[in-house]
């Protein structure tokens, strides 16, 4: 087999399928030399008079904040990113405005000599290789397709506990990430997650409700929040993860 020089041929991209850059708070944090809390404050309320706040989950995100523990995060896309910085210093506006070049520059493919023949050999391998690739993902995507389809048709739900198992993820990772994009919450003074009605309309998630008995020998009834197999689906989709 015929080897290419990877240097002569950039990366191809197809742009019509391509995920617009957006900076994460944490970074803007690191470039300004801001804390983190004070970027997610300033982000928040710049967003809610944007959008109104029954949008700003669409730019929620959580990151490893390490041992384990997720955090929250806002992903701002570039107008976002530069309204929220335009009441900062030059100089920052500055770094987040260089930050954009190199972020926009590096998604920008350079234009290709297809007079000179090696060019058009790297082209002809890297299509070769991408379409290996496709043939590689299209397998794999029918069988995980096939098992979402049994998944999502099958009768039960499962705990959120459980649910972290299923997806392999760490449960208070999915708790955090679950409640960043508005699928649970709890009410004040109660202990419990519950399920947000939008999320239980489009049969996500359900509640269970059973009785017990207090320490004082009176009925309660306790509500417990449970994703359902189509949840369990959108989930997987949502973190691009496999189901085991």
């Amino acid at each position: 087999m015929q080897t290419h020089d990877s240097k002569l041929v950039p990366s191809l991209a197809i742009h019509g399928g391509k995920t617009p850059l957006t900076m994460s708070s944490r970074e803007i944090a690191e470039l300004t030399g801001k804390r983190h809390d004070h970027v997610m404050r300033d982000a928040r309320k710049m967003l809610i008079d944007l959008h109104g706040e029954e949008d700003l989950p669409k730019f929620g995100g959580v990151y490893d904040g390490g041992n384990g523990e997720a955090r929250p995060c806002l992903h701002l896309p570039k107008r976002e990113c530069l309204i929220l910085v335009s009441g900062y210093s030059v100089e920052l506006r500055a770094r987040i405005i260089d930050r954009w070049m190199e972020l926009e520059e590096g998604a920008t493919p350079r234009a290709l000599d297809f007079s000179d023949p090696r060019v058009v050999l790297g082209v002809i391998g890297h299509l070769q290789g991408e379409v290996a690739k496709k043939d590689e993902i299209i397998a794999e995507q029918g069988g995980r397709l096939k098992k979402l389809d049994r998944l999502e048709g099958a009768k039960g739900s499962m705990c959120i506990t459980d649910a972290a198992k299923t997806l392999a993820v760490k449960r208070d990772f999915l708790f955090q990430f679950m409640q960043t994009r508005r699928w649970i919450f709890k009410r004040s003074g109660n202990k419990n997650w519950l399920a947000y009605d939008t999320v239980r309309h489009a049969g996500y998630m359900e509640h269970d409700d059973h009785l017990y008995m207090d320490n004082e020998g009176r009925e309660r009834v306790s509500t417990q929040a449970l994703v359902t197999a189509k949840g369990l689906v959108k989930l997987a989709a949502l973190l691009d993860k496999p189901l085991h």
